[in-house]
Order: C-alpha cells, then structure tokens, then sequence
C-alpha cells in the first residue's frame, strides 16, 4: 500500500477482469483448438497477450479484421459467429467477483466510482449484455474507446479528467502490479487486488467510509 495521501479520496477507480469478473482464456483456446492444427497450449502461448491481442484492446483493429488475423495466424477452419461465441464464452463471476460488486454497490453515492479497464469491443459489449457490472460506476474508462491500455500514463489521466479529480484524490484497485505501479506514478494511491478482506482493509486506511 502507498501512504495516506493529504487529500481525503473522493474517486475510487476499480479493474474489471479478475476484480469484478474473472475469466479463462484456455476455455476459448479449447473451442479454436477443435478447429486448428494448433493444440490448446499452442494457442495460449501463440494467441494470448500477443501483440495482435494488445492492438484489438487498444480499439486499433475491427473485430472483423481481428478475426481473419486469428484465422490466419492459427490456421483456423471457423466462422466469424463461431469465432466470436467461443472468445466471448470465457468469464464467469467468483463469489470474490460477488463480494467487491457488493462493496461497489456500497461505495456508490458516497464517492465517484470509476471502472478503468483495458478490454476489447467483442468482450466489452458481451459483458455488458450478460452482466450487471457497469451499472454502478459513473464513468467507464475502456482501453478499446481510448485507443490506449495501462499502464500507459494517458489512460489514467483521462479516468482523472473524466472523474473531476486529482490523484491525490483517488484510490485505485487492479489484480495486476505493473497496472498499479503505472498508477502509483502518477500519485494515484493505489493496491494490488488479492482478495476482498484486503481491499476492504486497504480502503479503510485510505480513510474510505464503507458503511
């Protein structure tokens, strides 16, 4: 954790992915697998958190063209539709996921929440048809929108404009340490997401009122 900035917080910035929601890309590697010369791992180890991955979050190639770069790159014998069903049947909700939307919901009216988030079109539109998760935020800061990722500085400092605040005013959560270093950077105070229990502790040093 950072130290007790001089300014109460008035925003908290919140992840998605393994925060609110989790997910398994080896369960879309699985189904691609079944159409390509290329085993699950090789998909993995191939496909994700690739470059191409990274351009397609950052909103730098349409979902069509993405999909013929995949279909390419793993010699796939699939359809867009089929292709699209099997990206997007990843996620599910942990009771961890359960227990910070809870905390969320608590947060809401007492401070501005913020979900910063770095995610593609296809998984951002599933998650919004499927889920309740963005409802309580009041704004939403997505990596594919912005046309940049953490921990690039330019995302953060727009989650501050959009928020109306400084960093000093902020408390932000992310599962991912180099996501949270990006922040601590730019003074936002900030901790590594690992459970519930802790985030509750972590906000309550930073002075955050849950009740």
């Amino acid at each position: 954790m950072t130290t007790h900035g001089p300014q109460a917080v008035k925003a908290i910035f919140f992840d998605l992915g393994r925060v609110l929601i989790d997910f398994d890309h080896r369960k879309a590697a699985s189904k691609i697998a079944s159409s390509s010369p290329f085993d699950e791992k090789e998909i993995y180890d191939l496909f994700f958190d690739s470059d191409l991955a990274g351009l397609f979050e950052e909103g730098r190639i349409e979902p069509a063209d993405f999909f013929l770069k995949v279909k390419e790159l793993l010699r796939a014998r699939i359809g867009f539709e089929e292709f699209v069903l099997a990206w997007n049947d990843i996620f599910f909700i942990s009771e961890t996921n359960r227990q910070v939307f809870e905390l969320v919901k608590a947060l809401r009216g007492r401070y501005r929440l913020t979900l910063l988030t770095n995610i593609n079109v296809l998984h951002f539109e599933y998650i919004k048809k499927h889920y309740s998760l963005f409802e309580p935020f009041s704004e939403i800061i997505a990596s594919f929108q912005e046309k940049v990722r953490k921990p690039n500085p330019l995302i953060y400092q727009k989650a501050l404009s959009s928020s109306g605040v400084t960093p000093e005013e902020v408390f932000y959560t992310d599962d991912r340490p180099e996501l949270v270093e990006g922040a601590r950077k730019l003074g936002i105070r900030s901790s590594v997401f690992t459970g519930t229990e802790t985030l509750i502790r972590d906000l309550q040093e930073q002075g955050v009122q849950l009740h």
